[in-house]
């Protein structure tokens, strides 16, 4: 009854300000700050400027950002495709199999991301399958690292199927591919859109796998930003980071609208 007076509405709203603006919102709107600075030696920035902006997005700024777009959109289709796929051989298994299906899927995020990429270093840095040096290791990578995700949310969403439908289906008389492809996939596309955002935005800000593997040619955005802080360009730093959060949270509403309308369906 609380949350229905609106006292305790207005303290939700105040205690969600209170604990939203410092922690999450604050930091975000530092770093904006900073990239239009031409110096910051106070509390505040001073002497505002684009000329940041400039550099992040042109150069090798630009290249890494297209890096890393090329990679996040790869490796969420690839997490997608493979925890997809996991998630509906996993509903037809029984509680044994599934246990051991989720441990396996989401072993990568139990541990450091920087075990991952050693392992995957160690893994195919040797023939038959040799990908050290080349684009497709920085991929194979992060799609390891999203594949859980992916998994776990197509099976939340299995979990809430109702089965109604597969057995109308079933009952006339359609085949099992048919059941997949025309009752269950379509059923399950808002949770497909929303893990593919949640792939892609964990893919775009993944720094640390990616360090250990990838080759010059293919250096991702989150990279361009440690190397630009390493060097002591703290503020052109910071612009990168801004094009890093725009650049995702605009792929995120296109993709919230997707689901959004898949919903409705």
């Amino acid at each position: 009854m609380l949350v229905h007076s609106r006292a305790a509405r207005l303290a939700a709203q105040l205690l969600f300000f209170l604990l939203f603006l410092p922690l999450f919102a604050l930091p975000l709107l530092v770093v904006v700050a900073a990239s239009l600075a031409t110096h910051w030696s106070g509390a505040f920035p001073s002497g505002p400027t684009l000329r940041h902006y400039t550099a992040a997005t042109s150069g090798d700024a630009l290249a890494a950002l297209t890096t890393s777009l090329v990679t996040a959109v790869t490796a969420s289709l690839l997490a997608l495709l493979a925890g997809g796929w996991a998630a509906l051989a996993a509903a037809r298994l029984g509680r044994r199999g599934r246990r051991l299906l989720d441990a396996l899927f989401v072993l990568p995020v139990a541990v450091p991301s920087v075990v991952v990429g050693l392992s995957v270093l160690v893994a195919f840095s040797q023939p038959p399958v040799l990908l050290n040096g080349t684009r497709w290791i920085v991929i194979l990578a992060h799609t390891v690292l999203v594949t859980a995700f992916a998994y776990q949310s197509v099976s939340a969403a299995l979990a809430r199927l109702d089965p109604a439908y597969e057995q109308a289906a079933a009952s006339l008389g359609a085949r099992p591919a048919y059941v997949l492809w025309r009752i269950r996939l379509p059923l399950l596309l808002p949770s497909l859109t929303g893990a593919a955002g949640l792939c892609f935005a964990l893919s775009m800000g993944e720094l640390s796998a990616t360090m250990m593997l990838y080759p010059p040619d293919w250096t991702p955005l989150p990279v361009q930003i440690f190397a630009a802080t390493d060097r002591g360009s703290l503020l052109t730093g910071a612009a990168v980071a801004t094009v890093l959060m725009a650049t995702t949270l605009l792929v995120l509403l296109a993709v919230s609208r997707v689901r959004n309308r898949a919903s409705y369906r």
